[in-house]
């Protein structure tokens, strides 16, 4: 049964991943990945908060890893990343690769943190 939660949750996280980077790009006039970077940032937040908060298997199915699985994507942020150091914007893809790291991390900390305190 949780197999069908995950394609739930992978259905909705999917078209929202699409929809956000598309609405965060077109605000910006860079050759920056923002869209990605966003959408990574609040999928690791949501991830850190559902796993705060110490969900059921099947909630955990459905919103970590069908939701956030499917609203982050780590092989797009692979190959922007290669796009921007093949274009020659290599500080633009080495600082692409640390903000996204530190972001993702404090974010799933955050989230974490966020849940704990709302459930304790």
């Amino acid at each position: 049964m949780n197999w069908l939660l995950v394609a739930v949750g992978a259905a909705i996280g999917a078209p929202l991943r699409y929809l956000t980077d598309r609405a965060v790009q077109v605000r910006h006039d860079s050759v920056f990945p923002w869209g990605t970077f966003v959408v990574n940032a609040a999928g690791s937040l949501v991830l850190g908060a559902v796993a705060g908060a110490a969900v059921s298997s099947s909630t955990y199915a459905l919103l970590g890893t069908g939701l956030c699985g499917a609203l982050t994507t780590y092989s797009t942020f692979s190959y922007e990343t290669l796009r921007l150091a093949e274009r020659g914007w290599t500080f633009l893809a080495a600082a692409n690769v640390v903000a996204s790291l530190l972001v993702g991390l404090g974010s799933v900390v955050l989230g974490t943190e966020l849940a704990r305190g709302l459930v304790a």
